[in-house]
């Protein structure tokens, strides 16, 4: 199993009192499965995604990322491991205004100190999004589909093991995210990475290996989806 979470439960405080975000959740991801899941707002998505990423702490529970406890780590030690095994895609962009869309794409590389040479890769990338003729244009010149294929390269340019994708068309028109959730799967497919995405459209999770719906803090139902 590629992600492994046990017995995770998230609790925040609110006016003084515990508020229950997430309870009991048992869940398995198998190596270069894809994994939807879903749920009312409020039901806890982004924040059992959090979870998984190590971005946040749970209350109490594990969490093993490709066979590693990630919270036996140290924060620091969290954010090697995701920089070196773990992708994101957000609803939000998150591209750096100032740099071209190369250069955003160059970025995970730079932080690892593994971008020179390798920027032939990453323009290999913008071409495979088909934004190869959109190499030098900054993000305020590319539209929200075309900027969320920018991000889609970058995700994929440290081959993460894992990726994680929030609401990744969330601020697109249905044509613009099916698509782009095409382009996700297919460099998934090819990148043999593990997905999960968070998604509240229930046409686009269907096309996942696994829909795993959430409510009331909890899983409810764990079944099949219909992969394209």
């Amino acid at each position: 199993m590629m992600i492994v979470a046990q017995g995770l439960e998230k609790t925040y405080m609110s006016g003084g009192r515990p508020l229950p975000v997430l309870t009991s959740i048992d869940l398995e991801v198998e190596a270069e499965s894809f994994v939807a899941v879903v749920g009312p707002s409020g039901s806890g998505k982004t924040t059992l995604l959090g979870l998984l990423a190590g971005l946040d702490e749970p209350t109490r529970g594990r969490v093993y990322l490709d066979g590693d406890d990630i919270f036996a780590l140290t924060e620091d030690g969290r954010a090697e491991f995701r920089l070196q095994r773990v992708g994101f895609v957000f609803q939000t962009f998150y591209l750096l205004p100032t740099l071209t869309a190369l250069e955003n794409v160059l970025v995970p590389l730079e932080l690892r100190g593994t971008a020179k040479g390798l920027t032939g890769e990453a323009t290999a990338l913008l071409e495979r999004v088909g934004l190869g003729d959109r190499l030098d244009h900054f993000p305020a010149q590319l539209s929200g589909g075309e900027q969320q294929r920018v991000a889609l390269a970058r995700a994929f340019a440290n081959r993460p093991k894992i990726l994680f994708a929030d609401e990744p068309t969330g601020n697109l028109d249905q044509e613009t995210g099916e698509g782009i959730v095409e382009m996700l799967e297919e460099l998934n497919r090819d990148a043999r990475t593990t997905l999960v995405m968070v998604t509240h459209d229930l046409s686009l999770a269907a096309r996942a290996h696994r829909i795993v719906s959430l409510a009331g803090g909890g899983i409810v139902s764990d079944r099949a989806g219909q992969p394209a």
